[in-house]
């Protein structure tokens, strides 16, 4: 199986483990136009274990780590998450915090100031997780909300009609 299929299927089990699998729409296609070009628009670094640690179905890949580079008009540089993903039976062996580590490791050699990413509120191991490594909690502690437009509010927007 070629390697963005992985990373499209791996891109599934999160939406699926976040009740939203219906809402997946990238292909395979997408993430090699969108990844693999001269200026990419995302850039991901994969969790992979040896031969006798593999899944009962064969799997070596068992995570990643999907982010892209962002600017604050207040900070400058910074490094946007969007997924942080390890399979189940692999969470609690520190895959997690290696590929997040990674993550800062990247954004810092690259002089990002800072690391931004959302976690759903009922995500309580995760959000238990991300407090334990430093972070904190934008929308409690600074008031910010998480803003979204997309689809035909999108387009018109574009278009100036709203």
């Amino acid at each position: 199986m070629p390697r963005m299929c992985k990373a499209v299927i791996k891109a599934k089990e999160l939406a699926e483990y976040e009740k939203v699998l219906d809402q997946v729409k990238v292909t395979q296609k997408d993430l090699e136009q969108d990844g693999f070009i001269k200026n990419p628009f995302f850039h991901g670094i994969v969790a992979e274990v040896p031969e006798q640690h593999r899944t009962k179905e064969g799997h070596a890949k068992v995570g990643y780590a999907l982010y892209f580079y962002t600017y604050s008009s207040w900070k400058g540089r910074a490094l946007y998450m969007e997924d942080l993903y390890v399979m189940p039976e692999f969470r609690g062996k520190g895959i997690g915090k290696a590929l997040m580590s990674k993550v800062a490791q990247l954004g810092l050699a690259a002089g990002c100031t800072q690391l931004n990413f959302a976690v759903l509120d009922w995500n309580k191991p995760s959000l238990d997780f991300y407090l334990s490594q430093g972070c904190f909690d934008v929308t409690a502690d600074m008031g910010y909300h998480c803003m979204r437009c997309e689809g035909a509010a999108l387009e018109q927007l574009a278009q100036g009609d709203t």
